[in-house]
């Protein structure tokens, strides 16, 4: 029996400490609801979370793009239902002044409501939505995620173009039966077109909702891979700690009885 060196008291000690720092990490995972609390828990898994992370950040970016598109295109929807209806009644005018019964009094008025109609179509054509041209001819991209290049191309509506431009230049009356024949025509064209704008913009619409539909299952995804990796299982971790809690208490206990068992020596030199 030697006293310099009591093994069973370091050997108490050392699974004592094991098993403290057991129930502190096990405490830590509870009270912060993740496995990972420092990256020596899991370091692999924590550069996959980092990386999914990333991922999902990227795509909530490109569900805000695509949602912010959707509003664009809603926005010139809107002022395209308003143009057609003015087309409607320029139309109703045209058709009117070609009447010949109407004195010059009557085509007057009818040729000021025509030119205020077409006033007002000219300045929706400079719409804007947050600085961004309403109506124009350009192919705008959606970035739907940037790792790729990926984009969404959002086919561009010009309520300048030729057809439109026609009903509203002010060269075009209805002051005469036969120049508003003329601009019967012409509104009559524009109409067709605008039909097939809003199409165009129905369109982009649909596009857009899926993608954002794509974009959302990928978000749920993403964030149910992460969770498998960092989410603590708290019934599980809360059965560990329960482990680690009696551990420990019988560790302290037996590091204790390690530490009396060389006062037995003491009665050999009584």
């Amino acid at each position: 029996m030697v006293i310099n060196t009591n093994m069973a008291a370091i050997t108490a000690a050392s699974n004592l400490d094991n098993s403290t720092n057991k129930l502190n990490n096990s405490l830590s995972e509870l009270s912060s609801g993740s496995k990972i609390v420092t990256p020596a828990d899991d370091p692999a898994g924590l550069a996959e979370s980092i990386s999914i992370q990333s991922q999902l950040g990227e795509s909530q970016a490109a569900n805000s793009n695509v949602s912010n598109a959707i509003s664009f295109s809603q926005t010139q929807d809107g002022y395209l239902q308003q143009v057609g209806a003015a087309l409607d009644q320029m139309a109703t005018l045209a058709v009117e002044a070609q009447d010949v019964t109407k004195n010059s009094s009557e085509l007057s008025d009818y040729q000021a409501e025509f030119k205020t109609l077409a006033t007002y179509i000219s300045t929706t054509a400079g719409a804007v939505f947050n600085g961004v041209s309403l109506f124009s001819a350009t192919t705008l991209d959606v970035t739907i995620d940037s790792t790729v290049g990926h984009s969404f191309a959002m086919t561009g509506i010009d309520l300048t173009a030729t057809v439109y431009a026609n009903v509203t230049s002010p060269s075009t009356s209805i002051a005469t039966p036969a120049s508003a024949a003329i601009a019967e025509g012409y509104i009559q064209a524009a109409i067709t077109a605008l039909a097939s704008d809003r199409s165009t913009i129905g369109a982009n619409e649909d596009g857009l909702t899926y993608t954002m539909d794509e974009l959302n299952v990928l978000q749920d995804n993403l964030t149910a891979a992460n969770s498998n990796i960092t989410d603590v299982d708290v019934a599980t971790e809360a059965t560990k700690y329960a482990e680690y809690q009696i551990l420990v208490q019988s560790g302290t206990s037996m590091l204790a009885q390690a530490n009396q068992n060389p006062q037995s020596v003491l009665k050999l030199l009584q």
